[in-house]
């Protein structure tokens, strides 16, 4: 948490007063919240539980409370902290979508951990975390810096479109192809094979298709159902 909130604070002032876009802030702070709690899982010792990882989730949520209106205004550290993922373009909604997208990930996530741990599949339940956690963080940074081939997105309570790139969607192809074959023991050949095939596809038009800001849910369901299917094969 400690360096969640310093990354993001730091991040808030380069946008502040530097003017770093938010697109790149943004993703320093996915990146962040992605890795660190898998090194520190890496580092520390526990006994990792169901009832642990849900309570987790829960104050993950409980935590944005922080950003509403009245509680940022007041505190000017973690106005600053806002500014770091406060895109322009996301306003009026960024904290409702971001809370909203953070919590159907989780509604996702539980039911398919239970269903993995179930079949004898846990081994493959990060595959789908690490390709949202890589290839999303990548997509918004390289679509706004290198594309050029530009498509339209709706979103959640709002008739307004916006911009996605065929270059940073090409994030989340690329990153499916790499996340399968540097687990290629988890597979057999024939999955394997057909892994490369769908995955990397379906998990790219889940992002393309997915409301924006909205597509964490989605990697997730696309990822896992697909998943669960080629276990079978």
């Amino acid at each position: 948490m400690a360096i969640l909130v310093s990354v993001q604070y730091s991040c808030g002032l380069l946008v502040k007063y530097k003017g770093v876009k938010v697109n790149y802030t943004r993703k320093i702070n996915h990146f962040v919240l992605f890795f660190v709690p898998v090194y520190i899982d890496r580092v520390f010792a526990y006994e990792a539980t169901f009832g642990l990882f849900f309570l987790g989730a829960l104050l993950a949520i409980l935590f944005l409370a922080i950003y509403m209106e009245p509680v940022r205004n007041r505190i000017p550290v973690v106005r600053t902290m806002f500014l770091s993922f406060d895109r322009p373009e996301d306003r009026p909604h960024t904290l409702v979508w971001l809370i909203t997208q953070i919590g159907a990930g989780f509604l996702v996530l539980l039911p398919m951990i239970v269903l993995f741990y179930y079949y004898d599949l846990l081994e493959w339940i990060f595959l789908p975390i690490l390709i949202n956690g890589i290839g999303d963080g990548l997509a918004e940074p390289v679509g706004v810096r290198f594309g050029r081939h530009h498509y339209q997105t709706h979103a959640l309570f709002t008739k307004k479109k916006y911009v996605r790139t065929l270059e940073g969607s090409a994030c989340i192809f690329l990153t499916s192809i790499a996340v399968l074959a540097f687990s290629y023991n988890l597979f057999t050949p024939l999955q394997l094979s057909v892994g490369l095939l769908v995955l990397p596809l379906v998990m790219t038009l889940a992002e393309a298709f997915s409301p924006h800001t909205w597509d964490t849910p989605f990697l997730f369901l696309v990822g896992y159902l697909t998943l669960f299917g080629i276990s079978f094969i």
